[in-house]
């Protein structure tokens, strides 16, 4: 993936400041968990309401094998408002919805998961966006699970104004049918668009309800409007406001939600398999040497480069190669760590060290961790006026050792928010 640079790196600091909670590892304080106004990303502030799926514009499921239904199964929808709560009495179950496609506003996205939707609810009179889950056993567990955690989440922000919000969801002939509120686009669809990225967010996530997301990424970000406006952009030209032909766009509102919980899950001890999203993927993660919290920070320490250089900082797809680039941006990795790898990883290290590059796979892989400059020396091609503080934040946020990985709390008080900065 690749955008367009940013240039400035004032215009990110208020960006960072989502992101870096999300590695805080919870402060002993037995019986109360600690929530850091303002800026909590949670959900609604009440539980769901039940609603009938005719309240939605109908709208076809799929026609995939894997489902236990078929053209003479009795359609059932139930609706929850919690994942062990059955249908209060009385409650209907729905026949077949209509299917009038001129009510179907847009499909917003797909993906293995399934699909989403731009829907009407026509009894809160708004627009929404269901995700259907497809019929299949791991998925139907991931959207029980994600909606868990919303509604955990939402038991602790009354506001109901910082995360994606869950307004229902329902079992639909074996499709488990996820209800949110509208949002915009997500930070990667706007910036794969885009010509500027200028994002003041000043949203963050939080550990303190010791909940791990594990997959972080600009697609899993979005703004809560899609509404922008455009500037001139004078970037390698000279030209007047008036002459100028190429505009950036700018958000009109700053404010993001986090989507997709599916993947998230409770911190528990020895947790060693695979989580996140490759180009966001810890080292530790990779290593087989377990995860916790700290992994979200590394995440969100890749996602802030992504943003601040255009382009994803690991663009790898085999674990040796992602660990060489690890290496050529940040240093060498603690031999700690590499002795400790597990049966699956070993295989990468050689005496002591990363079996790099004799392990290669090709020259081609070669040269593609040869051509990757050093933090300090990237970061600096595209900021300026807070370079210095930027590199010292993001050097905290992408430490190997996830037990010397900047906290949220240390992070949030780093001299990148803190400091004055000058404006361009």
């Amino acid at each position: 993936m690749h955008y367009t640079t940013l240039d400035g790196g004032e215009h990110i600091r208020a960006l960072v400041l989502w992101s870096i909670v999300v590695g805080h590892q919870p402060e002993p304080e037995p019986e109360q968990h600690i929530l850091i106004s303002p800026i909590l990303l949670f959900v609604s502030r009440e539980t769901p309401q039940k609603i009938s799926l005719g309240s939605f514009i109908g709208f076809p499921i799929c026609s995939c094998s894997a489902c236990d239904h078929g053209d003479g199964a009795r359609d059932r929808v139930s609706s929850h408002s919690s994942r062990s709560e059955a249908p209060k009495e009385g409650a209907s179950r729905l026949g077949r919805p209509s299917y009038r496609k001129d009510k179907i506003h847009s499909k917003m996205g797909e993906g293995t998961f399934g699909q989403v939707l731009e829907c009407w609810d026509r009894e809160r009179k708004e627009m929404v966006a269901v995700k259907i889950v497809r019929g299949i056993k791991k998925y139907r567990e991931a959207a029980m699970i994600e909606i868990d955690v919303l509604q955990q989440l939402g038991k602790h922000d009354r506001g109901g104004n910082r995360c994606v919000q869950l307004r229902n969801w329902f079992d639909y002939r074996n499709h488990i049918c996820i209800v949110f509120e509208k949002l915009g686009p997500s930070l990667y669809d706007f910036l794969r668009k885009n010509n500027y990225r200028s994002f003041p967010i000043d949203l963050v996530l939080m550990h303190d309800l010791r909940l791990i997301h594990t997959d972080l990424k600009p697609e899993n970000i979005l703004l809560v409007s899609s509404d922008y406006g455009k500037v001139p952009d004078y970037r390698g030209s000279s030209r007047s406001p008036r002459e100028s032909s190429h505009f950036k766009r700018v958000p009109n509102s700053s404010a993001i939600k986090v989507i997709d919980f599916g993947s998230t899950t409770y911190d528990r001890p020895d947790q060693t398999y695979i989580v996140s999203t490759r180009h966001y993927r810890a080292p530790e993660v990779i290593l087989g040497l377990g995860w916790s919290y700290p992994c979200d920070v590394w995440s969100i320490g890749c996602i802030l480069v992504e943003l601040c250089t255009g382009e994803a900082l690991f663009q790898t797809h085999e674990n040796l190669e992602h660990l060489a680039m690890m290496e050529r941006v940040l240093g060498p990795l603690p031999l700690h760590m590499l002795k400790r790898a597990d049966r699956h990883a070993d295989k990468y290290v050689r005496r002591g060290k990363l079996d790099w590059p004799e392990g290669a796979a090709s020259r081609e892989s070669v040269r593609a961790v040869m051509k990757l400059p050093r933090l300090p020396n990237l970061i600096m091609q595209h900021v300026d006026h807070s370079a210095g503080d930027l590199i010292h934040l993001l050097q905290g946020l992408l430490r190997y050792d996830p037990s010397e990985r900047l906290t949220a709390r240390a992070a949030l008080r780093h001299s990148f928010f803190t400091r004055e900065h000058p404006r361009r």
